[in-house]
């Protein structure tokens, strides 16, 4: 077993994995490190379903790396044979002047995305599943879906090994430093040499990486499935992708049936209780599941069932709820990636080549600028 590779990957989640995979495939020699299973579900690429949308209200810069995205995770269906994404449209509802609304339809009119407008009117008589106040409009565009994390972790691992990565479960850094020779990594079974380290852990980097200079804070968040009152109401085909505005940007969020998933999915997009990677509460409470069929009592009867399963993950935080992506303050021989904040699945295969590129080039065409720690 070789100690010296080009690059060494630390965390093997989504992100982690997608690295791996986009360095391998290039002929780069390259150690993916994780201290839990490959994949897991301690950190966020777990739950059977991720929402991905190219009208990004969130902020229009991140829609050119949406569509390389898209065309990336074709590529990887193709490549892999695993069917990771399925095109449902999206739909998301909320007040006129609310951020869901009005980013989406700033970014759309910026970059050209096809979208429909719809008045209270069209919306109840397009789909009456949703129960919404006077004041709520809809925003329809029909390039959003749904990818399956676990099908993306397989498809990830399985490319990154067919081409020659080596990937470690259950070995966690423990030390990393660099010296005259490039970077040194200490785990708990032994000590790694590489030419450039990616740091994707998530949940756990400010764990290993001590000294990033901004904050990241680490949210308990749930999602769950209910028994649906009526299968065919709630269908794909018959429902989108939805999200229902709460206010500052935050919002309820599920998806059509779809086989594979235990019943109708509820999320709520916010960042929830502040705790640690290593002191979440795993267990389900009372309150957790009154959350979240809160929504589906008040809004979407049609999936007011009983409960059949809630989960927990974890959003890592960054202080303005945008991705770090950027290489580290004291090392150029380091790229960090963290802060996904809970809506950056979706970026998981772009990511995956930014990363690659930064660790061989030192440069990406991918604009990731907007992402770096300049900005803080």
């Amino acid at each position: 077993m070789a100690n010296r590779f080009d690059v060494i990957v630390v965390g093997v989640g989504s992100i982690g994995a997608a690295a791996c995979y986009h360095l391998a495939r290039r002929g780069v020699s390259v150690l993916g490190l994780e201290q839990f299973s490959i994949p897991h579900t301690f950190g966020a690429h777990h739950g059977l379903s991720r929402m991905i949308r190219q009208a990004y209200y969130e902020h229009s810069e991140y829609v050119p790396l949406l569509k390389r995205a898209y065309t990336l995770w074709h590529e990887l269906e193709r490549d892999s044979g695993e069917q990771v994404m399925h095109i449902t449209g999206g739909l998301y509802m909320g007040p006129p002047d609310c951020g869901i609304i009005t980013g989406s339809k700033r970014a759309s009119e910026e970059h050209a995305l096809p979208h429909q407008l719809l008045d209270h009117t069209q919306l109840s008589e397009r789909y009456p599943q949703f129960v919404l106040p006077d004041d709520h409009i809809g925003f329809y565009e029909d390039r959003a879906g749904v990818l399956i994390p676990e099908r993306v972790m397989v498809a990830h691992v399985g490319l990154a090994l067919q081409h020659g990565a080596e990937l470690h479960g259950h070995e966690p850094v423990t030390k990393w430093q660099e010296d005259g020779d490039g970077i040194t990594v200490t785990t708990n079974r032994r000590t790694y040499q590489a030419d450039r380290i990616i740091f994707a852990g998530g949940a756990w980097t400010d764990a290993i990486v001590t000294d990033l200079g901004v904050p990241l804070t680490v949210t308990r968040q749930t999602f769950g499935w209910f028994t649906p009152r009526n299968e065919s109401a709630l269908a794909l085909g018959a429902l989108p992708s939805w999200f229902i505005d709460v206010g500052d940007g935050w919002g309820y969020y599920g998806f059509p049936l779809l086989s594979g998933q235990p019943g109708f999915k509820v999320a709520l997009h916010k960042p929830g209780e502040q705790t640690t990677a290593h002191s979440v509460r795993r267990e389900v409470t009372a309150a957790d599941e009154a959350e979240l069929t809160s929504v589906l009592r008040d809004k979407i009867p049609d999936a007011d069932g009983p409960c059949l399963a809630i989960q927990t993950c974890l959003y890592t935080n960054s202080p303005d709820s945008h991705f770090i992506v950027d290489v580290h303050p004291c090392s150029d021989r380091a790229i960090v990636a963290c802060g996904f904040s809970g809506h950056g699945f979706k970026f998981v295969s772009v990511m995956g080549e930014v990363l690659a590129d930064l660790a061989t080039t030192g440069r990406t065409e991918n604009p990731v600028g907007f992402l770096g720690l300049r900005r803080f």
